[in-house]
């Protein structure tokens, strides 16, 4: 009995969680991409927050991360209405990601924390 219970309320507080998120999103004025605008506005380009870390989001779904000196070799693509990222790290995974103005934000739908920043036309760094 005790167990439903706590699930029960555990089901409650992360449904309160959701809409509350979603409130907040409204509220800054975040609009929730679709999976052919996420395709269309990520190919070819960086997100950064210009000063410590780039994602580079090649055509052919290789993903260049160059973070506080470390540059790691991943992949990307879009699944449904999601971005997925594989970099062999922990918190790799699918993110919602959602717009305001020139800001993208990446909240992930598993395990970690959201990660924010600018698109921008990628910049290669070694020439190409």
């Amino acid at each position: 009995m005790r167990a439903s219970c706590f699930i029960s309320a555990l089901a409650a507080g992360a449904g309160s969680l959701i809409a509350i998120h979603a409130g907040l999103a409204t509220a800054k004025g975040l609009r929730a991409l679709t999976g052919a605008e996420i395709r269309a506005s990520f190919t070819g380009k960086q997100l950064t927050d210009e000063v410590h870390y780039r994602l580079v989001y090649d055509p052919d779904g290789t993903l260049r991360s160059y973070a506080m000196g470390v540059k790691k070799i991943g992949k990307w693509h879009v699944d449904k209405d999601e971005l997925c990222l594989d970099l062999g790290e922990t918190d790799d995974g699918c993110y919602r990601v959602t717009l305001s103005g020139e800001r993208i934000e990446l909240t992930p739908t598993g395990i970690g924390g959201p990660l924010d920043g600018i698109l921008q036309p990628a910049y290669r760094g070694d020439g190409r």
